[in-house]
């Protein structure tokens, strides 16, 4: 590809990752065209949570973004309750959920940790609570769930992205200690028995520059007050490499988690 054509194709995929609009939690703008590839990791989230909410009365789904994870359920419990914190998603979710019985709730970001630890919930209340990518507080869990109440979990672990954010932000990146470990102490502390854990590291394919851009516009809390125009001398040096390689990947990490309320306090 010509010097031209590289900066012609680098303003016109950066331009796209600025006007099209992001809303709930769908990625398909890239993932339908394979523009960003997320490799399988070794369990179904899905598989995991159906058998627990076949047998539930009441759910919880925490941070249910646009609600397109849990429709795809189908067969939800008779009383299922959702939280969102962000605001554009609230409005995507009751349309996609309230025909389907599900309430949703729209809660106020806790700016600094912990999070979620005051749900708008009675006590003893949920037979199952559900965390896909959202941050929980072990002993608000505890309150909320009924004596052998199920929490499950899918979370993002700390090493996701961890060498893309620090090519794009041009600092050492200092990787935390969220991981499955971690978040197994925690819960146990708190009282919960863990049934089943699992952990898994693989990889996000990038197949240009745009895809990238159009991540961290979706998700900015990823790299604090992230804009294009702001990177755009670290995003041509992706795209170069990119149009060199074919690609560009780094860390996806994951853990699972499925504990009952009781056990160990």
């Amino acid at each position: 590809m010509s010097d031209d054509a590289l900066e012609e194709m680098f303003e016109t995929y950066l331009e796209q990752a600025k006007n099209v609009p992001f809303s709930g939690w769908n990625f398909e703008y890239l993932t339908k065209t394979g523009r960003m590839v997320e490799a399988p990791v070794k369990w179904n989230y899905y598989n995991i949570v159906f058998p627990y909410l076949l047998k539930a009365e009441t759910m919880l789904d925490m941070g249910t973004g646009g609600g397109e994870i849990l429709a795809a359920f189908q067969c939800l419990p008779p009383n299922t309750y959702v939280t969102e914190q962000y605001q554009p998603n609230v409005a995507i979710a009751r349309e996609r959920l309230g025909p389907l019985g599900v309430k949703v709730f729209e809660i106020e970001e806790e700016k600094e940790p912990p999070f979620n630890t005051n749900l708008p919930f009675d006590d003893g209340f949920f037979d199952l609570v559900i965390s896909r990518h959202e941050a929980y507080y072990p002993r608000e869990l505890i309150r909320i769930l009924k004596p052998e109440g199920m929490f499950i979990t899918q979370q993002v672990g700390s090493a996701s992205l961890s060498n893309l954010k620090q090519f794009l932000t041009g600092k050492a990146e200092t990787v935390s200690n969220w991981n499955l470990r971690s978040a197994v102490d925690e819960l146990e502390s708190a009282g919960f028995s863990i049934i089943e854990q699992q952990e898994d590291i693989q990889f996000y394919w990038f197949y240009d520059v745009g895809a990238v851009a159009y991540l961290m516009k979706a998700i900015p809390w990823i790299i604090e007050d992230f804009e294009i125009d702001k990177c755009k001398d670290q995003l041509w040096e992706l795209h170069v490499q990119i149009n060199e390689n074919g690609f560009y990947d780094t860390p996806l990490h994951r853990f699972l988690i499925v504990a009952q309320k009781g056990g160990k306090v």
